[in-house]
């Protein structure tokens, strides 16, 4: 059975050729670039310290995630302030970041490439070490048909790969296509989902792709301070309704992506439950939604929580494909 698109990501073939499948024209999914991309994607030495690869904050058994709240894991061992987004489903979001703060995946790469504190790189001493690797010079012929190694094609290549990083094979997805069943608690939980939460995380890739404030404070620290990283989506529009609005999570494989919130203030599903429950600051950004919480029985929030784990999807964390 063909997947409703209603509800379904768009099938996509082994080498995600085909034609609806999103990806700039400029910078068109081969088989090479992929595996470019993969090898940059997993090599440490891109870093200042030759310590951190992309890899070290995005761990393909945690969804690409990291499991942590606010990560030291960079070159400089400060703490970052926010936490490290999970990487799947990405071609289909035109905001990427908490804050949407980039458009593509072409130039999102080099924040965190370049960034102090993680991994620091020197673009400057980057690319003299790719030209001069015994295999990076045929890795980037191969891709991109140049003798050329740069850093735009750096930027494709890891792009590339992080497009591949698909997430559609959930039991929940197996539901849709007549696979699986789920059991009369999931399907409450399910019936749940679409009253309370599917505004925001509508169905498919379980996001809006959308930014909204959800309460989580009532009060926010001057603009200037960590150049507005703390005002969420306002650092970009300068919208005053944007503030502490953040992009919209997905809930697909949460149960593999804790903690949570662009801060990773909460460590179990249960304490965002409470925080939606009883726990929602209200202030003149929040999102209308939530102005009177959600509330949830015992046995209204045990089924909610069965059918968010019918999201995980097991075969995308084990991909051998995705990983070193």
């Amino acid at each position: 059975m063909k997947p409703n698109p209603e509800y379904y990501l768009p099938e996509v073939s082994a080498t995600l050729q085909q034609p609806a499948f999103p990806q700039p024209s400029r910078n068109p999914i081969s088989e090479e670039g992929v595996l470019l991309g993969k090898t940059l994607f997993y090599d440490p030495r891109l870093s200042a310290n030759g310590q951190v690869a992309c890899s070290s904050c995005h761990l393909p058994a945690l969804a690409f995630g990291d499991g942590v709240d606010l990560t030291a894991a960079g070159v400089s061992g400060k703490t970052l302030h926010r936490h490290s987004p999970t990487l799947f489903n990405l071609a289909w979001h035109d905001g990427l970041f908490w804050d949407g703060g980039a458009t593509n995946l072409e130039s999102l790469v080099f924040g965190p490439l370049t960034h102090p504190d993680e991994m620091g790189a020197d673009l400057n001493k980057v690319i003299p070490y790719l030209r001069e690797s015994p295999a990076y010079p045929s890795l980037f012929k191969a891709a991109f048909q140049t003798d050329s190694i740069t850093s735009a094609l750096m930027g494709r290549a890891l792009a590339q790969f992080v497009r591949t990083l698909i997430s559609q094979d959930s039991r929940y997805d197996q539901w849709k296509r007549n696979e699986a069943t789920l059991s009369e608690e999931e399907i409450q939980g399910y019936r749940l989902y679409q009253q309370h939460c599917s505004s925001c995380h509508k169905e498919g890739l379980f996001t809006d792709l959308r930014y909204h404030n959800n309460g989580l404070d009532q009060t926010y620290p001057d603009p200037y301070e960590l150049e507005g990283l703390l005002l969420g989506r306002y650092r970009i529009s300068f919208d005053e309704m944007d503030r502490g609005a953040y992009k919209t999570p997905s809930l697909r494989n949460l149960l593999f992506t804790a903690p949570y919130m662009h801060d990773g203030r909460f460590a179990t599903l249960d304490e965002v439950l409470d925080h939606y429950e009883k726990g929602i600051q209200l202030n003149e950004s929040l999102a209308p939604e939530l102005e009177n919480g959600i509330r949830l029985s015992h046995t209204e929030r045990e089924a909610l929580l069965a059918f968010l784990a019918t999201l995980s999807d097991h075969q995308f964390i084990h991909n051998k494909a995705y990983q070193e």
